[in-house]
């Protein structure tokens, strides 16, 4: 049991940066071409877990992500991942380490994300929700 309230007090540590609301909703965004209409949590988990690297029409999957210590990344990762953001990024970094995957690329700021996501053929990326995503198709995460 100390072990349990000694790992929750550091991941607590660990996010002192994210005072912004964390009600805010996020919303899966991708490049427009990309032909998905709507993504299983357990989907879009693969995907951010590096496991599925191609869309089902073969084109492959960029990933981009925020910053660790945003509200939209602890938002992501909390309510559409279902882990922490620590978890993840040791997914990430035992690939980079093994040599057998790369980690996504992270971006400064959502509208870094909104751009490369409209640039980027096969991207994927997520932002708190907004109605400025013209530019960019919105997936609905079905649970």
């Amino acid at each position: 049991m100390k072990r349990l309230f000694l790992g929750f007090c550091i991941w607590l540590c660990q996010f002192p940066l994210v005072a912004a609301d964390l009600n805010a909703q996020v919303q899966i965004i991708a490049h427009p071409s990309v032909q998905v209409d709507t993504l299983s949590q357990a989907q879009l988990r693969s995907i951010y877990l590096m496991r599925q690297v191609v869309w089902p029409d073969g084109v492959a999957i960029r990933v981009f992500t925020l910053p660790a210590r945003s509200a939209a990344n602890l938002q992501f990762c909390r309510d559409q991942l279902q882990m922490f953001p620590y978890q993840l990024e040791r997914v990430w970094q035992k690939l980079t380490y093994s040599g057998t995957g790369t980690p996504p690329t992270e971006l400064q700021d959502q509208q870094a994300m909104l751009q490369a996501i409209a640039a980027t053929p096969g991207a994927i990326g997520y932002i708190e929700k907004q109605d400025e995503t013209q530019v960019v198709k919105v997936i609905p995460i079905k649970p």
